[in-house]
């Protein structure tokens, strides 16, 4: 039994697996089908992608091009940051459909609380996102998604859709990996039965550069990225590593290893907030000005 063979239950009974395929800022359609079919021959059966990385229409084809069965693999996309009414999340809930080339969605997250322009100003968008959430549930209702959830929400965020919605996000999806957990949030969406999912679980590269986790990666005969991956795992989050390269695909999935506790304790004390040159991404704590 690998990663691959195993899978949380969320909220609503639906499995996930446990390891998911990311595809952000591959945004050739080609190399985005090619990427899939090929981290599919791995072994992932989860692939995330949103209609902001511009890719659907080519993660939709590696998908149908896998040569597995469709109700075997689990597809995620995410309906824009920017879209706040009910009327434009129809609209583009149906186009994801339509790009993706699939009779249904396993899920589909709203992608940021805010618009990304406006992603570090106070306004939290409250109405604008029940709007939208109201299109993802009444999608729900009528078979095109099986399952809704929402991604960078924090607590107040969750909680407005708590209170005011009628399905519970399944999933918020955020940037997490060694040296940045939002740990308050972790146990928040525990208290609540949401599931965790982590994007970027190396900190896009910054966090392989640091020696003291290379200390700890080797006394498990492991990498860097291993070593992330696994520390996700026993936070009971879902990762999301990608990669364009099938040796990485298979390196990030074999994490057959369990970390001491001990050993927890010191990665949980692990910091850093310097993210080179993808601190201008506001979710990396830069802007878009």
């Amino acid at each position: 039994m690998t990663i691959f063979d195993e899978t949380y239950k969320l909220n609503n009974g639906v499995e996930i697996p446990k390891i998911g395929f990311g595809t952000w800022m591959i945004t050739d359609n080609d190399d985005a089908a090619q990427a899939v079919k090929t981290a599919i021959k791995v072994g992932y059966r989860h692939i995330d992608t949103a209609e902001a990385y511009e890719n659907e229409v080519g993660v939709g084809r590696g998908v149908r091009d896998s040569g597995v069965r469709r109700e075997d693999i689990f597809v995620t996309t995410k309906l824009a940051g920017e879209i706040k009414d009910y009327d434009d999340a129809v609209a583009a809930i149906d186009q994801s459909l339509a790009d993706l080339g699939l009779d249904y969605i396993d899920m589909m997250i709203i992608h940021s609380p805010k618009p990304w322009v406006d992603f570090q100003k106070e306004d939290r968008f409250f109405a604008g996102n029940l709007a939208a959430w109201r299109a993802l549930e009444e999608a729900v209702d009528a078979g095109k998604i099986r399952t809704i959830g929402v991604s960078n929400f924090d607590e107040v965020d969750l909680q407005n859709i708590l209170d005011n919605g009628r399905i519970k996000p399944a999933v918020d999806q955020v940037l997490a990996h060694i040296g940045n957990v939002p740990f308050g949030l972790f146990d928040y969406a525990k208290q609540h039965d949401i599931q965790i999912e982590a994007y970027s679980p190396f900190g896009h590269g910054e966090m392989l550069k640091n020696p003291n986790l290379q200390q700890i990666a080797d006394k498990y005969g492991v990498s860097v990225p291993q070593l992330g991956i696994r520390y996700l795992l026993q936070l009971g989050a879902l990762p999301l590593p990608k990669t364009l390269s099938e040796d990485h695909m298979r390196h990030n999935a074999a994490v057959d290893f369990t970390i001491s506790d001990d050993d927890m304790a010191l990665l949980k004390q692990v910091t850093f907030n310097d993210y080179g040159e993808f601190s201008g991404f506001p979710v990396f704590g830069g802007t878009l000005d």
